[in-house]
């Protein structure tokens, strides 16, 4: 047996992998455990968990695996700090975040509660990027296939080009510090007035409602370099001053990071307590638009480069998923894998599988259809997690089960659906997930002012039958995981308003019988019902990581006015 702990450290959405014999058995976010959303520091709790899930000891890894090198382009890295000469404190805070990782055996040991003289596991150190690669490539379906990593920053590159043949990456290309398209749209998002660390995903929802205005002053920011891009840094901090950054225990922080230049070409910042004006809603529309425009042809660039018909991404910026939606349609790819937590989190796995097949030589086998690699609970938890917040709960069977919700779904009711095991990633797939009626116009305005009180411009998205996404949308290519936008089919959006977003689009999740059975089960029975084989699906949260355990889902049905809570077998409705 070969057992490889795979962690993503010191960096936002910390997480934890464990893979055995090349199998995924368990992954987790730490976020999920400690409540804390985003959580970078050491992901100990989540690593600790995967153990215990695989009934292993401490003493029975052999390789720790992070997706992190600090030697990686060190060349690079060297000429640039001689030329330029960044500040004490970013380098003091680089040098101790890079001690951090060059530890993080000692880190794992303290998490398990053991001496690091009795782990005997190896530690290897990945790069960033090709942790990202590996992530996306080895998990796939694909023996051959393009791949490309694209996000803010790890180990001083923004975006890897690679080829995965079997159980090896060859690299291609990369685009270094200080050029990256993730700073690009991180620093404008800090512009429209959204600070906080994950916010590019509020922006990508604003853009629909803006139009096209400020392309010309956004590609001052961001332009072609041959088949990849450079950064206008005039308009930028980042390579100046070094981006403040706290990568400890709590929810990352990310300091300004761009220039009084790109105040003079837009305007003034917006604060985030000021309303969202229709200049605020072009520039989305534009920085969403030039971000799509550089994306793509980072995308035929590696088509060029390599004739494969296939393609794998990864890195947060592989999360925009309208950009995604249109690789089918206006590249040459015919096949794309997007594995569910293609941002941070997901380096964990990668890393993993990387030392698996690049270090021990481990056969290709595995594939990640499902994003089901976290914490499951019993009927008695969830029975137990009922009981002692008082809540009266009925246990169905499944008979009686699926058609009495999708009733209350078609009724009106919000939903609290907790089955299985928690998805690893950023999305509630079916198994964490709030689900309502998509055919009510007024259930986006219901979910955000009694459950999510967020912005009202951010849009849900439609959990589809697998055989029926032809049917609804304009493409029917399988988006198991949530990350490709569609077009609304124009015969259908009067029909679900709730999921069909301002510019006529869905953010699809195809739903297959043998990887979400029960999930599969509900919606059809909706769909029975009504005719609709869709519903409305979002996180199992409220401004908070999305829930992990009964108990958590338990406290936030009755801190918010969800109508209906069912925690495996086990419904509960509000009174009054």
């Amino acid at each position: 047996m070969t057992a490889i702990l795979g962690l993503n450290a010191y960096h936002g959405d910390a997480a934890a992998a464990l893979v055995v014999d090349g199998e995924l058995v368990a992954a987790a976010e730490e976020e999920r455990f400690n409540r804390t959303k985003h959580v970078a520091g050491f992901p100990g709790l989540a690593a600790a968990w995967c153990l215990s899930e695989a009934g292993l000891t401490p003493e029975q890894l052999d390789h720790i695996a992070v997706g992190r090198d600090p030697r990686a382009n060190i060349g690079a890295k060297v000429k640039r700090t001689l030329r330029h000469r960044p500040s004490m404190s970013f380098v003091r805070q680089r040098l101790a975040n890079q001690a951090r990782v060059r530890d993080a055996g000692t880190a794992t040991a303290d998490a398990l509660g053991v001496d690091r003289g009795t782990l005997r596991a190896k530690l290897h150190n990945v790069e960033h990027h090709r942790a990202h690669a590996a992530s996306a490539f080895f998990v796939s379906p694909f023996d051959e296939a393009a791949v490309l990593s694209v996000d803010g920053f790890g180990d001083f590159a923004s975006t890897m080009l690679a080829v995965g043949r079997g159980r090896g990456l060859e690299v291609l290309d990369r685009v270094l510090f200080p050029h990256s398209l993730g700073i690009f749209y991180t620093a404008v998002t800090q512009w429209l007035g959204f600070p906080n660390y994950g916010d590019e995903g509020k922006v990508m929802g604003l853009a629909p409602y803006g139009r096209p205005h400020y392309l010309d002053e956004l590609h001052r920011l961001v332009r072609p370099n041959g088949g990849l891009f450079e950064l206008g840094l005039e308009y930028f901090t980042h390579h100046t001053r070094g981006v403040e950054m706290t990568w400890a225990d709590g929810s990352p922080v990310i300091g300004r990071i761009f220039s009084q230049q790109l105040e003079e070409l837009l305007g003034p910042a917006r604060q985030p307590d000021e309303p969202v004006t229709t200049h605020h809603e072009d520039v989305a529309r534009s920085l969403q638009h030039v971000l799509e425009e550089t994306y793509l042809r980072l995308v035929t660039t590696l088509w060029e480069r390599t004739r494969i018909p296939r393609i794998a991404l990864a890195g947060g910026v592989a999360l925009n998923a309208v950009a995604n939606g249109r690789i089918l349609e206006e590249t040459p790819f015919s096949d794309v894998y997007i594995q569910p937590a293609a941002g941070d989190s997901g380096t964990a796995v990668g890393a993993a599988f990387s030392v698996w097949h690049e270090v021990a030589g481990g056969a290709r086998g595995f594939v990640m259809r499902s994003a089901d690699w976290g914490p499951h609970y019993d009927d008695d938890a969830c029975a137990g997690a009922f009981a002692a917040a008082g809540v009266a709960a009925t246990r169905l069977d499944d008979d009686e089960l699926f058609p009495f919700v999708a009733h209350r779904i078609a009724a009106g009711d919000v939903v609290g659906w907790f089955q299985g095991r928690m998805e690893f990633g950023p999305r509630s797939l079916g198994q964490r997930s709030i689900v309502a009626d998509p055919r009510r116009e007024d259930m986006k305005d219901v979910l955000n002012a009694r459950i999510k009180h967020r912005e009202p411009f951010r849009p849900f998205a439609p959990s589809v039958l697998a055989d029926r996404v032809g049917d609804w949308f304009e493409q029917d290519y399988p988006s198991p995981f949530m990350v490709l936008v569609y077009k609304t089919r124009e015969n259908r959006r009067e029909h679900i308003p709730a999921v069909n977003h301002v510019d006529d689009t869905g953010r699809v999740q195809s739903v297959e019988r043998d990887v979400l059975p029960r999930y599969w089960e509900l919606i059809s029975a909706f769909d029975r019902l009504t005719g609709v084989p869709i519903l409305l699906n979002t996180s199992f949260n409220e401004n908070e990581p999305i829930v992990m355990t009964p108990a958590q889902a338990v406290d936030t049905f009755q801190k918010t006015r969800m109508d209906l809570l069912v925690l495996g077998n086990y419904v509960a409705r509000r009174e009054g």
